[in-house]
């Protein structure tokens, strides 16, 4: 770029936002020599971005309308404190017009795009409109606001099933909803109007024909105030669930140069015609005929936004804050330049077995992977507390290659080293994901998580080759607890004991599923090697980064580097590696006849109580003692992290107690119900 190293233009920042992006806009505004002011509710005071600004100031209590959304409150901090800027991050205010113009009257410079350009663009049906009037493709639909009652069936019926209903407020998939035919329409209808009054204060919904196995391609743009626009390639974004996204990689394996350039351009005409300046993204949806359709603006920097930076070398948000200062863009169109390839995995708390259901908890232990050509944009560490009150993303892990397979090898390994304990997250089921053969193979779409995956576990089996490496890697570590390690890896490994041995062979018998493997290890006590020979098959094995203490384990496997992350229990060892996770059950010879014998004695429990499946608050219950209910009714409603989710009973019975009531905060696992036995 052409600019200097330094900018001076505002003094200090206000950053209203939180986590990971509050982090990222810190260390950019450092390296510009840029003063930051932060912002904090009650429950993120020991937050790291806290500790990274230069100066911060309470905000609220836990509740986001009460901190983050207090738009009077941020301001009043933003002139006590002498800040002259304000930046949004995503999420919260940042693609609020009313709040850009509060910005603007109070004399402060909002780093985003103009509110007449966010009102323009904010509102999906005002951007739809806009977009026909420009010439750029949509998907057929009704782009105006849903009437109540048989009307707005009529109109669904000529629009056509299935279709999708969407707010035309807000974003992140709340109050999205695909429906497949009439009969359907009323309820989701409802549905959909709720959710979005209680996530935007505003109820309008339009629909839109539903394309089937599209994919969703994003265009990043920058446009100044002095009429220049530029784009800076796709994104592919079709990995989601609950329409939001998981995996992001630019570019995308089905753009070709020549849609790159047609989506480039009519984004270029979309924005100009909008006025708009600072960085945003165009979104389209991609039907797999290779036809692209407008979708809506996303006016702000987008939470992928790292994966551009990687391939581009470009930083958007130092971009975002020269732009909002009125200096003209370093470069022109033809000067960008893209190199190889990035690969973008979401971090969140939830739990993907229980349908991505948000978690909260205390993180125990945090490390986060390091090398040549990864990135991790993290908001939390050990001892962070995650709270019922915002959303899920915890973090981002970000690879780059010269091309994808080589980006996807290296994410892969940068997932296989991400450590989190203390709560459930995605963390497997992304690198389950980055696994799977068709997302090796490209084959992707919105509805990629649904045809392949059922309960967060992949529906074809098991990879044969990654399992016999968490085998090797738990038996080694089970060796090495059993105290018959080598003992020049004593000053490395504080938890090794026991006298050195001289090289030998040992067996081990490991179980893992239905799945029995008759191991053997032999070792080289002056090289840390290791032959070991899985049902007599002999892999090549070195431990040159020997790390059991931090819980993670580098190895090579003939001359391939592996990392993998453990738990210990005796001899049940849980493994963690590209994207499976299994316990591991390790008996020497001797021991195992009596194992098989306590292995057949087991038997499930199955309790009369009905669990919260994940903290929230109680916003609905629709039961009472004595009520005959059916597997799979819908017993209670409750919110968490932004996302109102149903409770249903988990069997056929009769109600004996309801131990909850409207308004009552709840934790995973607690019980809402008894059931009569």
């Amino acid at each position: 770029m052409r600019y200097s190293r330094e900018t001076k233009v505002f003094k200090k920042i206000l950053i209203a936002n939180r986590g990971e992006i509050a982090v990222r806009i810190i260390r950019t505004c450092r390296r510009l020599g840029l003063e930051t002011l932060a912002v904090y509710s009650e429950v993120d005071a020991r937050a790291p971005y806290v500790r990274e600004a230069d100066e911060a100031v309470p905000i609220g209590g836990a509740l986001a309308r009460e901190s983050y959304l207090d738009a009077g409150r941020l301001l009043a901090v933003a002139l006590e404190r002498g800040a002259s800027a304000v930046h949004p991050g995503y999420g919260f205010l940042s693609e609020s017009a009313a709040f850009a113009r509060q910005v603007a009257s109070a004399g402060l410079t909002f780093i985003g795009p103009t509110p007449e350009a966010l009102a323009a663009l904010g509102d999906k049906m005002a951007s739809k409109v806009l977009a026909i009037e420009a010439g750029v493709p949509v998907v057929p639909g009704h782009h105006r606001p849903l009437p109540d009652g048989p009307e707005a069936l009529k109109i669904a019926e000529r629009v056509g099933w299935p279709l999708v209903l969407k707010p035309a407020a807000g974003g992140g998939g709340r109050g999205m909803r695909i429906v497949s035919g009439p009969g359907e329409f009323p309820e989701a209808l409802a549905s959909s109007r709720e959710e979005t009054r209680k996530g935007f204060g505003d109820d309008r919904i339009f629909i839109e024909r539903y394309i089937t196995r599209p994919r969703h391609i994003e265009m990043q743009i920058l446009a100044d105030h002095h009429g220049q626009v530029i784009y800076l390639g796709e994104r592919e974004c079709s990995i989601q669930r609950r329409y939001q996204k998981v995996i992001e990689e630019t570019p995308s394996p089905a753009v070709s140069e020549d849609m790159r350039q047609e989506m480039g351009r009519v984004s270029q005409v979309l924005v100009r015609a909008a006025g708009y300046t600072n960085a945003g993204t165009i979104e389209f949806i991609l039907d797999p005929d290779g036809h692209f359709y407008f979708l809506e603006v996303n006016t702000r920097l987008q939470v992928e936004h790292p994966i551009t930076e990687m391939v581009t070398g470009l930083d958007l948000v130092e971009l975002q804050i020269r732009l909002a200062a009125g200096e003209p863009l370093p470069l022109a169109q033809e000067d960008v330049r893209r190199r190889g390839w990035a690969i973008e995995a979401r971090i969140c708390a939830e739990d993907p077995a229980r349908d991505f259901l948000p978690t909260t908890g205390i993180i125990t232990r945090y490390a986060v992977p390091r090398g040549q050509n990864i990135r991790v944009d993290s908001g939390i560490e050990a001892g962070s507390e995650i709270t019922i009150h915002y959303d899920s993303l915890l973090a981002k892990v970000a690879a780059w290659g010269t091309d994808r397979e080589e980006a996807r090898q290296t994410l892969i390994r940068a997932l296989n080293g991400y450590h989190l304990e203390g709560m459930t997250t995605n963390a497997d089921f992304v690198n389950a994901v980055v696994n799977h053969p068709a997302f090796a193979a490209g084959d992707l779409s919105t509805g990629f998580i649904a045809e392949h995956f059922s309960n967060g576990e992949s529906l074809i089996p098991p990879n044969p080759r990654h399992l016999e490496a968490m085998v090797m890697a738990a038996t080694l570590v089970y060796h090495n607890r059993q105290g018959l390690v080598l003992e020049s890896l004593r000053p490395m490994s504080p938890m090794v004991g026991g006298p050195p041995i001289r090289p030998e062979r040992y067996d081990y018998v490991v179980r893992v599923d239905e799945t029995v493997f008759r191991t053997k290890l032999e070792s080289d006590a002056a090289k840390r090697r290791w032959t070991i020979h899985l049902d007599g098959r002999p892999f090549e094995v070195l431990t040159p980064e020997f790390e059991f203490y931090r819980r993670r384990l580098a190895m090579r496997i003939d001359g391939v580097s592996h990392m993998f992350r453990l738990q210990y229990d005796q001899n049940h060892i849980k493994v963690c590696f590209c994207g499976m996770v299994r316990i591991c059950e390790i008996y020497k010879p001797a021991e195992w006849d009596l194992a098989k014998y306590m292995l057949r004695g087991r038997r499930e429990f199955k309790e009369s109580v009905l669990s919260c499946p994940m903290p929230g608050l109680i916003t609905a219950v629709l039961v009472s003692p004595g009520d005959e209910v059916r597997k799979g009714q819908v017993l209670f409603r409750m919110e968490s992290m932004k996302m109102e989710s149903a409770v249903a009973s988990s069997c056929d019975g009769l109600v004996e107690k309801v131990l909850v009531t409207v308004g009552q905060a709840v934790e995973s696992g607690e019980t809402l119900l008894v059931y009569k036995r």
